[in-house]
């Protein structure tokens, strides 16, 4: 495994961080290819086997379930000094108002009940899921500062948002000297690659670490493009609402893939996650595995190093995509 600091912070994370909106409770929750306790423990003992010390999680995530299966996996498996786990908060958590959202009120909370969920005092990474349009961003930033104060979390950062309201979240920290985002958890990856256009420049200028959700586009970049039928095919409208309406122009870049990937004689996981970890400021590719052979997959992309010829023939085809993940 390899390590490296997360952002300009001197934390230092896997470069494989493990995505855990996979485990939870299918039968409460919108995606139903999560995968039980029972079945999730495995993935996150490996995990740490295998050298990944960095879990991303979050309260939404199966309504609590999936903070509470990784809390109790690593209190077991793991000491907690030597792993950085992180959540997010915003998602609606129960009906009627204050349910959600970033006002001091949700964060002061749920932060509480995320500790909770998490058996731990402390998280490492406190992030806000989406931008909250209904809270001033000075009471957010003010209510993060309040709980990096407090001692519940270590680090903040923010996920999912227009590269403006990022970077006025981070003058409004300036401005009044409160704790400032030290990641940007967005969506990228071979087949969405709109970030690059403004955030990720951001992100290098300010010396804040990417951590790319999806980085594999739902399986996508792993597979030769055909009609899908597995659960996760069938019933996650998010990823559909993500890829969906590209599938013409995204087939050329899923063969762009294959071939680089059977030319070197390794899986096309390898490339797609060894092309994000070549990318500036990207930190750690969160990876959803649910199953063990995931992980190892994924780890083996830490060998693969791509020149600038290949890196080259994987972009030529892209296309620009309408934004996703955020509005």
């Amino acid at each position: 495994m390899e390590y490296t600091r997360l952002g300009n912070t001197g934390m230092k994370v896997s470069r494989i961080c493990l995505g855990c909106m996979g485990f939870g409770d299918a039968e409460h929750w919108t995606h139903k290819w999560v995968l039980n306790e029972e079945n999730s423990r495995p993935i996150i003992q490996k995990a740490l086997e295998i050298g990944i010390n960095f879990f991303d999680t979050a309260n939404v995530y199966s309504l609590g379930v999936s903070e509470e299966i990784l809390g109790r996996a690593l209190k077991d498996f793991a000491r907690r000094d030597e792993v950085v786990v992180a959540t997010k908060v915003h998602g609606k958590m129960r009906e009627g108002p204050n349910g959600g959202g970033l006002s001091r009120k949700a964060i002061l909370s749920e932060i509480d009940h995320s500790l909770k969920r998490l058996r731990t005092d402390y998280v490492d990474l406190y992030q806000i899921h989406r931008w909250d349009y209904e809270t001033p961003i000075e009471e957010t930033m003010e209510a993060l500062n309040d709980v990096v104060r407090a001692g519940k979390a270590r680090y903040i950062g923010a996920s999912a948002m227009w590269a403006w309201q990022f970077q006025k979240a981070l003058h409004v920290a300036d401005q009044h000297g409160w704790s400032r985002f030290v990641s940007m958890q967005d969506h990228y990856n071979l087949l969405y690659r709109e970030e690059e256009r403004e955030m990720l420049p951001l992100c290098r200028d300010e010396k804040i670490g990417s951590i790319p959700y999806s980085p594999l586009a739902s399986g996508r970049l792993t597979r030769d493009w055909t009609p899908e039928s597995s659960i996760r095919a069938q019933t996650d409208r998010i990823a559909v609402s993500k890829y969906g309406s590209t599938a013409d122009t995204d087939q050329f870049v899923v063969e762009r893939v294959a071939a680089l990937a059977q030319r070197r004689g390794v899986a096309r996981t390898h490339i797609a996650l060894a092309w994000l970890l070549h990318k500036a400021p990207v930190t750690a590719p969160i990876i959803g595995a649910t199953k063990v052979s995931h992980l190892d997959e994924a780890v083996g992309a830490l060998d693969v190093k791509l020149s600038a010829e290949e890196m080259a023939f994987l972009e030529e085809p892209y296309v620009p995509h309408p934004v996703v993940g955020h509005q």
